[in-house]
């Protein structure tokens, strides 16, 4: 649009304030000021007497300007085309950093598949990172950031619960917070939505199976010091007792400390317990493990892991994995035509780069199936018609089909046997109920 530069003062001053209304009307409505490239002449300027406006003119611009203004084909095309930005929390830093190129691969192509089929709410999807690997208080400083200077109107997270809780009391429920690694459970935290694993899916059907194997009962239980560990420990005594097995003693070692577990495992080679169920995280696991196998135990004691997946196992080696067991909703290895796909498409974007993915980092990819899934039924991110639409959604993943029940997740769990440094499947319960009760 363009206006003559030679208008009588007087219209030039009645113009002015036409278009001050216009602009103003046009900021209300969070465009871009149409008439920032125009420049008006100065009321000083000598303006030839040629051209001339009349009110009839006026009228006839005021009324183009309204019909503009009106008119969404005219304003709204950008509006339309605002990117809808999620905050994507992954562990750049910290002791999980080893799973943050897996996490912003995941994350990266759960964007661009949903982004392919159209976005969320007819939106493109942008992802904005940030670290979840510092400190709980400086996540939670980060989320507010994301929030407020950002404007993401979700937040993904993969990281521990002591972050996850720091998130939520920042959040308080004002956007949708997905959480998708295992976790303990019992958490019903306004408006936080939960994809992981929790104890009961990974244990109810497992333990029976362990049991079955080990051809015994008598259960040794180590792990780290902190929430999920001990709630886990927890919830496998009362499914131990149920099976007719005894504890016969539990250690739990702080996260992260130079533990090398010689006193652990020489009271488990006196103890001779069936079955030794780990609740280690990282390099706890891989020190436990090398150390279990150093005392050549591994032939007659089996091992359970609660979080044993492919980056851990690695640094376990196959010299100690003999007689090793995990039990998680995701492996990578899984023959299952969507994990194929997603494998590909991972291939096909970063070729023999590709970070090793997991059920830590996969789960970030299942955030966005899950996001585009419930704002189909819902039209809305509001938390209310959120939360509705997201009671009973099903959604179709790299390890399944999952179900969101009372905002934890029904999904697979799969048995693997440790074969070196690979894991193979010799077991899947299908749909597993998570028996969290969130309304």
């Amino acid at each position: 649009m363009a206006l003559s530069s030679t208008l009588p003062p007087a219209g030039i001053e009645n113009c002015s304030r036409l278009l001050s209304l216009w602009s103003r009307c046009f900021r209300r409505h969070q465009h871009p000021d149409p008439i920032a490239h125009i420049v008006m002449p100065s009321l000083e300027e000598k303006v030839p007497t040629s051209v001339k406006m009349t009110r009839r003119d006026l009228v006839r611009a005021a009324g183009a300007a309204a019909l503009a203004i009106g008119a969404p084909a005219i304003i709204r095309p950008a509006l339309a085309a605002d990117a809808l930005k999620i905050g994507v929390l992954v562990a750049d830093s910290g002791p999980a950093a080893l799973f943050g190129p897996a996490q912003r691969a995941a994350a990266e192509l759960g964007a661009a598949t949903i982004n392919a089929k159209g976005g969320i709410l007819g939106r493109q999807v942008e992802i904005v990172f940030a670290d979840a690997g510092a400190p709980p208080a400086e996540v939670a400083k980060s989320a507010v950031k994301l929030m407020l200077s950002d404007k993401v109107e979700m937040i993904f997270g993969s990281h521990d619960s002591a972050v996850r809780q720091g998130v939520e009391n920042v959040v308080k429920g004002k956007i949708p917070y997905v959480y998708t690694p295992v976790f303990e459970g019992d958490d019903c935290s306004s408006n936080v939505y939960f994809l992981g694993e929790v104890p009961e899916q990974e244990l109810q059907k497992t333990l029976p199976k362990m049991v079955e194997l080990a051809k015994g009962k008598t259960f040794y239980l180590v792990g780290n010091d902190y929430v999920w560990a001990r709630t886990t420990n927890d919830k496998a005594k009362k499914y131990i007792a149920d099976l007719g097995g005894t504890v016969v003693a539990e250690d739990y070692y702080p996260l992260g400390a130079p533990n090398k577990f010689e006193n652990t495992v020489a009271k488990i080679k006196s103890a001779k317990p069936a079955i030794v169920l780990q609740t280690l995280v990282g390099g706890d696991n891989v020190n436990f493990n090398r150390t279990f196998a150093d005392f050549n135990l591994s032939d007659d004691i089996v091992r359970l892991s609660c979080l044993l997946e492919e980056n851990t196992l690695i640094g376990i080696g196959k010299d100690a994995s003999k007689n090793l067991y995990s039990s998680l909703g995701y492996f990578a290895d899984l023959d299952l035509p969507e994990n194929k796909a997603f494998i590909g498409e991972l291939t096909k974007k970063y070729g023999d780069k590709a970070p090793q993915q997991c059920t830590i980092s996969k789960g970030l990819f299942d955030a966005f199936v899950f996001a585009a899934a419930v704002t189909t039924k819902s039209k809305s991110l509001a938390a209310k018609e959120f939360a509705a639409a997201a009671e009973g959604v099903q959604f179709e993943t790299p390890s399944g089909s999952m179900t969101m029940t009372h905002r934890h997740t029904a999904k697979n769990i799969f048995l693997a046997r440790c074969e070196g440094t690979k894991f193979t499947v010799i077991d899947k319960f299908a749909a597993v109920p998570t028996q969290q009760s969130c309304t």
